[in-house]
Formats: structure tokens, sequence, C-alpha cells
């Protein structure tokens, strides 16, 4: 039993979820990982007669897997009330161990998780044996731009700082936790988006609009000094503008892939069971290392 903190506040997240949707949801971020989905699955030949889609915070992936034909029936885990889908939370799926999934996909959802080995472990026992686990979560490197600017402003106007964006996950962590997962031929991978704005207040905007404002559990209560606020703008703007006066903002989009194990999956050689030497197949000569000192 883990007795610490957690990390991030579901029930926040979703509340932030129902308002940006009532608002109107700026879906760019997501309508560009479902394209980038389905030119992912289109490398694999096979269908899928009974997909997942594990919390995205609109149904647009699922509506496009339906519509694609690759995908026979689609059950969607939705973080908010919507017809004809389930509600519920990636870090507890209600399907039970081995409910037979041939894919399980998800958008702009783990990243704020607060177990995210433990819902990844889900993942893999709701899979069917070669069943595909395909998701895009935010990285470490989103929103550096905006970080930067706030941990400097709070530094000088406050005399200290605390976390206004949440951390995301590192790429180079997320290769071993599919593995400890138990996920068979794991992939991550990074994809890195750079939307452009006239000021830094457009950026929040649609931060909030995407559901992604602070929403860390200790995060700070106090509302944010507009003197903060200002200084943070302004050092956005000298700082991150491109010569046109336009601000870039870094989204770092992390793939993950994975297979549920099954025994028709390639297998890695043993060490030292190669049939053929590397040298031979470089066309190179090769060269013996001496051994404990002796000459070469």
């Amino acid at each position: 039993m883990n007795d610490s903190a957690p990390l991030f506040d579901p029930a926040l997240i979703r509340r932030r979820i129902v308002r940006a949707r009532a608002a109107g949801y700026a879906g760019f971020l997501i309508e560009r990982i479902a394209e980038d989905l389905e030119d992912r699955l289109a490398a694999v030949t096979r269908p899928f007669p009974l997909g997942l889609d594990l919390g995205t915070p609109l149904p647009t992936v699922s509506d496009r897997l339906r519509s694609s034909g690759r995908v026979g029936q689609m059950i969607r885990l939705s973080p908010v009330f919507e017809p004809n889908s389930a509600v519920g939370d990636p870090e507890m799926l209600p399907f039970g161990e081995r409910a037979g999934f041939d894919l399980v996909v998800s958008a702009l959802s783990l990243q704020h998780v607060n177990d995210l080995p433990g819902a990844l472990v889900q993942v893999r026992r709701a899979l069917k044996p070669d069943g595909l686990f395909l998701a895009g979560l935010l990285g470490g490197a989103t929103l550096t731009e905006l970080r930067q600017a706030f941990l400097q402003a709070e530094s000088e106007t406050e005399g200290g700082a605390s976390p206004r964006v949440a951390p995301f996950a590192e790429l180079r962590d997320l290769g071993g936790l599919l593995q400890r997962a138990g996920f068979a031929l794991p992939v991550a991978d990074a994809d890195t988006i750079t939307v452009r704005y006239g000021d830094p207040f457009s950026l929040m905007r649609d931060l909030r609009a995407m559901g992604l404002t602070n929403a860390l559990h200790d995060r700070r209560r106090a509302p944010l000094r507009r003197a903060t606020l200002m200084r943070a703008a302004e050092i956005y703007a000298e700082r991150f503008s491109d010569p046109d006066g336009r601000l870039r903002a870094t989204f770092e989009i992390l793939w993950l892939s994975g297979w549920a194990p099954h025994e028709s999956q390639q297998k890695p050689l043993r060490p030292g069971s190669a049939k053929a030497r590397l040298a031979d197949a470089l066309g190179a000569a090769e060269h013996r290392l001496p051994i404990n000192g002796e000459p070469s």
C-alpha cells in the first residue's frame, strides 16, 4: 500500500475537462495525435475486432477508428459523461483481467495518472494475447517555455517559485515501464509539435480550453499575482519569440506501443547463438582484441 500523497488531483482534472468541453474544447492536439495514431496503425496489417479508447478527453480517436473500418467494435472509457460511453479512470479499469481487447489506444490521458506503471499493467491484462497497445501522452519538454518564464517571474516578484505546470514523463523512462508492465516488443519514441501564438495569454486560454491547467494535488492554492503573470508574459515574449514576433510553445508527444505476449511473437536470440559474423555482413576485416595484456 502506498500512503504517499498523489501527484495529481483526478477529481479536479475531470472538472476541468467538463468545463473545457462545455466552453468549446481546443482539440487541435487530439486531432494531430489521432492522425498520427492512424498512420502508425496503418503499418499493422491485421483487423482489430474489439478496441478500447482509454480516457481520451474527446471521442475523436474512437470516431476516427470506427469510421476507418480497422476496428469492428470500439468501446470508449471517457473521463466524463458522454452518450454511448462508459465513464471511468485509466488507473482503475472496470473490465477485469483478460477482457479480450485486440487494441487499446489513448491520447492525452496517461500523462495525468498517479500510477503509470500500474495503469500499464492493467492495460496489458485487458488485452488478449498478441493485442496491441498504442498511446500518445505529453512528455517532459512540453511547455518548457512557459515553465521557464513562470520560474523566473516568480523568483523576481515573489522571491521563490512554485510549480505552475505539471511535470510530465520522460522518454528515457517509458520503454522500461512498458517492459516492467509485461509488454512484448515495447517501443517508446517522441514527436515535437511547435505551436505559435500572438501572445502568452492566447496560449494560456488554449491550455484552459484543453483542461490542461495546473492539476497538481499539492498545487499552490493562492491566486496568481497579477505582477507575476505580467512579468511572466514579458519574459516569454523576450526569450521565445520568432523574428515575426510570434511566440513558440512546445508540445512533446511521447508515443508508447507494446504487445500483450504471445508465443507467435519474435523472440531475441540467445547471446552467442549468431550463425554469421558481423564483419562478413559489413564486408570488413575482423581484428581480434588483446586479452589480459597479451601483445596485439
